[in-house]
């Protein structure tokens, strides 16, 4: 973790340093300090008499929509900017076990709505390398907190692409583990069936050091699975020879990017000349994957959020006369146009008489969704796909076309909808000199596959 003559406390140090140095990426909602520094110096002092846990050195940034006891958690929004939590997250009580540090809270779109970190009540974060674009979201400020050298790692979440999108804008790792593989206790909940926490990181290594400490089974979240983790590290050995590589067919269509595309082809050459075997595949239901998501995970929202009206926590408005204007004019004023278009959206899929026309049918076509992937991997060991349909694009230019910013999706949340892992790998660059990235999908609980692939991926240039 630690090179030379380095300590943790030097690197907090200079994380502190570009924190400062880069606020107008506008990347943390709140930054600690003395705690960090705090805790730095004792795991120095643990790395010193040989007691030090598996993460000392790691310097972790923590999306806003994660408890951590004592802490804001804002979830990006108006709605909670007063809500202190009272209890940590599992993924927050395994890495402090760990001995990671961690460094602040960072910036998200609200409620973790969104794929360009406009959506936030407290302003837009920015690219790290051009800082009129957008780093995508729902996880910005984790993602350019990694980017620009902020923190060593971070945790964001991902429910339709939350992790893989930004990580693929901004050019860094970014691992969306299985559904179920890593515990959601204490992440306020957008869409439960879908929602799964991951890290960013510089390192596929780093990457798995970090779901090896945060995966495993939760007496305090019923989804979490009850499978053995294996043991990442041990299973990367940077050979490819002899695995099968699917590239399914529908992902690469005339509509997608030619640099992208070209970018891509020259992993899937490298992949090759290691002795991989690429295979063409299909997911005949992908043309489905944004309107079934969009229907079910606003469905979800709409219901989780139904717990936010001014009366038990979160804001209340100072404008209401009755009971009635509270509910009305709290939710109104505390969310912003994004959640609420969202909520309106689940709250109509769900209400009488369009029920089955929409939401029953949508759950039907997930299971369609889900079926292609498991048809898919009895071919191959994973798929290799591209992440978005664009590089990093400009700030507000999809802002006034909800259906353009969803269609940025089309790529990652089929693997929400199947519940299997997905990783984001750096893999090049647009004529702009904007990061593109490559995305591979494995096997439900088979993160050790896609981080063997990405593992050997950085090492092609």
């Amino acid at each position: 973790m630690l090179s030379g003559e380095e300590t943790v406390e030097g690197r907090v140090e200079s994380h502190l340093s570009v924190i400062s140095a880069r606020k107008n990426l506008n990347a943390f909602l709140s930054v600690f300090n003395d705690e960090a520094l705090m805790s730095a110096r004792d795991v120095d002092r643990k790395i010193k008499n040989g007691s030090a846990g598996p993460l000392a050195g790691m310097v972790i940034a923590v999306k806003d929509v994660l408890c951590m006891t004592g802490k804001i958690t804002t979830c990006g929004s108006k709605m909670l900017q007063n809500f202190e939590s009272i209890y940590d997250a599992t993924v927050i009580r395994k890495l402090k076990e760990a001995d990671a540090v961690f460094i602040g809270k960072t910036n998200m779109d609200e409620f973790a709505m969104g794929s360009s970190g406009e959506n936030s009540a407290y302003g837009a974060t920015k690219h790290p390398i051009d800082e009129t674009r957008v780093p995508g979201g729902s996880s910005s400020g984790s993602c350019v907190a990694v980017a620009a050298g902020m923190s060593t790692a971070s945790l964001g979440t991902d429910t339709g692409g939350s992790i893989r999108q930004p990580a693929g804008l901004c050019g860094i790792v970014g691992l969306k583990p299985t559904y179920g593989r890593v515990s959601r206790y204490g992440l306020v909940a957008f869409a439960s069936s879908f929602d799964q926490i991951g890290p960013f990181t510089n390192s596929v290594r780093d990457a798995a050091a970090i779901l090896q400490v945060i995966a495993g089974k939760d007496e305090n979240d019923s989804t979490s699975a009850d499978i053995p983790v294996p043991d990442y590290a041990s299973k990367m050995n940077r050979s490819v020879n002899g695995l099968k590589i699917g590239l399914p067919k529908e992902y690469f269509s005339d509509a997608l990017n030619p640099e992208i595309r070209s970018v891509l082809q020259a992993k899937i050459d490298a992949l090759k000349k290691a002795g991989a075997k690429i295979v063409e595949v299909s997911l005949p239901n992908s043309e489905y994957t944004v309107s079934t998501y969009y229907i079910l995970a606003t469905a979800e929202a709409s219901s989780n959020l139904a717990r936010y009206d001014g009366a038990r926590y979160g804001y209340r408005s100072p404008h209401s006369t009755d009971l009635q204007s509270m509910y009305v004019r709290s939710r109104s004023e505390g969310f912003g146009d994004e959640v609420k278009r969202r909520i309106m959206l689940g709250t109509y899929v769900l209400s009488s008489g369009y029920y089955d026309a929409y939401y029953r049918k949508a759950q039907q076509v997930r299971r369609l969704i889900q079926n292609d992937f498991v048809n898919a991997f009895k071919e191959v060991d994973c798929l290799l796909t591209p992440i978005s349909p664009t590089s990093a694009f400009k700030l507000g230019e999809k802002m006034d076309d909800p259906l353009q910013m969803y269609l940025n999706d089309i790529y990652t949340v089929s693997a929400n909808l199947a519940g299997i892992p997905g990783i984001s790998i750096p893999a090049g660059t647009d004529k702009n000199g904007l990061p593109v990235g490559v995305q591979l999908l494995g096997k439900q609980f088979d993160e050790a596959t896609i981080l063997k692939v990405g593992d050997f991926l950085e090492t092609v240039n």
